[in-house]
């Protein structure tokens, strides 16, 4: 089976929302997951942030950690400004096992989290010697002041949320989503893997994130078919096959009823760019 780029290594480095938008919506509002995690600080406007199927509020001086293969996905108004931190693999034991959400009131702490911001962005643009370790080394030195902050004024996104039993149901389904999602599972057999009705199931994810229990599954099947298309050169009936569709066909009508348009048109409309 093709392996999607999501399984490569992932390096450390840093984008600006507003460029991570470039291609679509999809890339901040599909529902997705990395393979290492991803920190990501909001310095201007608001919107709302759903992670691991649970929604919140955002607003400027915001740092949201999202671990390793855990779904989410954001909005990103015309206003919004900020970065995205892809934290390599081998230094995820440094940070958070749960996502978690700083609010930054005060503004000392505001123009530090600016500066460990700025002096990664400038070694990983560098060219100097030794700039690579360097900007490991800040990125270690934020792990340790987004430690302290958490002892603070952190707030654990799933801890937050989950005093509900229906937070924690969707939670759970998000995560059998992350780990069966190229299959050709559907919402009913999560329901049942779970041990409760669809119904049920549906109504738990519209009241944690005002999305269907389908809407979510279809997102983020969406979100993967939109990287392979864009970043691959993989064939569209292999995409269709490992995203678990009976058929290529069966993907085209159900890409283009999402995206308005074919899985050609949009390939073609695309270039091949970098995983975010």
């Amino acid at each position: 089976m093709h392996q999607a780029t999501e399984h490569l290594p992932s390096p450390l480095s840093l984008m600006p929302i507003g460029q991570s938008q470039n291609g679509g919506r999809w890339r901040t509002e599909a529902m997705r997951s990395h393979s290492s995690p991803r920190l990501i600080y909001m310095t201007k406007g608001q919107g709302r942030i759903t992670v691991a199927g649970l929604t919140r509020g955002y607003g400027p001086n915001n740092l949201i950690f999202v671990p390793a293969r855990v779904m989410y996905g954001f909005e990103v108004g015309p206003t919004v400004a900020g970065q995205i931190l892809t934290i390599p693999t081998a230094m995820a034991a440094e940070w958070p096992d749960a996502p978690a959400h700083l609010r930054l009131r005060d503004v000392t702490l505001q123009s530090e989290t600016t500066g460990y911001f700025e002096a990664l962005e400038k070694e990983l643009k560098s060219d100097r010697s030794a700039h690579s370790r360097a900007a490991h080394y800040h990125l270690g030195i934020l792990s340790i002041f987004f430690e302290r902050q958490m002892e603070r004024i952190g707030e654990t996104i799933t801890t937050d949320f989950s005093a509900g039993t229906a937070a924690r149901l969707v939670a759970a389904y998000t995560d059998l989503i992350e780990r069966d999602y190229r299959t050709d599972k559907g919402v009913a057999d999560y329901a049942a893997e779970l041990g409760v009705t669809p119904t049920h199931l549906t109504r738990c994810c519209n009241q944690s994130c005002s999305k269907s229990a389908l809407a979510i599954l279809r997102n983020r099947v969406h979100y993967e078919a939109c990287i392979l298309l864009r970043e691959t050169r993989t064939p569209i009936q292999d995409i269709a096959r490992d995203l678990g569709f009976r058929s290529a066909a069966y993907f085209t009508r159900s890409f283009q009823s999402t995206a308005g348009r074919t899985p050609t048109d949009f390939r073609r409309n695309g270039a091949l760019t970098a995983r975010n």
